[in-house]
């Protein structure tokens, strides 16, 4: 598997290190030159590989970590998102209800992106907290996930355990995926919630 970056700000950034932390390599991008952002990239780790648009899309497991209204934009990149695995990680908290046409905010960038199959996830945690070392107190820090496609969900949540987290299931786009997407003025229930996953014993 390969894996992508697309936006490299603060929560970019948060995912870059989890990935460096683990020894995983990563493609970030931008917009713009990757040039433009290789030190950064570099000063998180050498897996951390600044790249193209046009490259990064290229990777079989995708973060979109832009701003949720640049989406679209994104989705140009591709004639075709069929085969992709996106993982969602926008929030469209100030975007009105009736620009989302009544549908959770995942849903849209999942039309956007035709063909890929789409996880809601990581998103929940503000970026200070995700760039952290997930193990804590001898637990494991939790992040939610929700999808319409099973597979895709298990295959983020075996990368997510990978990365040291927790991975929770919260079901499909229009259940679970409400409780952590952004929309209006109102934050899900699970936004901002830092929880800690202990393995039982037993």
């Amino acid at each position: 598997m390969t894996y992508a970056i697309i936006g490299f700000g603060e929560v970019g950034h948060a995912l870059a290190k989890a990935f460096a932390r683990k020894g995983i390599e990563v493609s970030v991008a931008t917009t713009r030159d990757p040039e433009s952002f290789a030190a950064d990239a570099a000063a998180i780790g050498t897996g951390v590989i600044p790249a193209t648009l046009t490259e990064a899309v290229k990777a079989d497991v995708i973060f979109l970590a832009v701003r949720f209204r640049s989406h679209p934009d994104v989705a140009k990149a591709l004639p075709s998102w069929e085969g992709k695995i996106i993982v969602d990680v926008t929030n469209a908290y100030g975007v009105p209800d009736e620009e989302l046409g009544g549908q959770p905010s995942a849903k849209v960038v999942a039309d956007a992106l035709a063909g890929a199959k789409l996880v809601k996830g990581f998103n929940h945690l503000v970026a200070p907290i995700l760039a952290q070392d997930p193990a804590l107190h001898g637990g494991r820090r939790v992040v939610f996930l929700a999808s319409d496609d099973d597979g895709a969900a298990a295959e983020i949540g075996e990368l997510a355990g990978k990365l040291g987290f927790a991975p929770i299931k919260l079901g499909g786009l229009s259940e679970g995926g409400l409780l952590v997407q952004g929309h209006g003025n109102v934050w899900g229930q699970l936004i901002f919630k830092d929880l800690v996953k202990f393995d039982s014993l037993f």
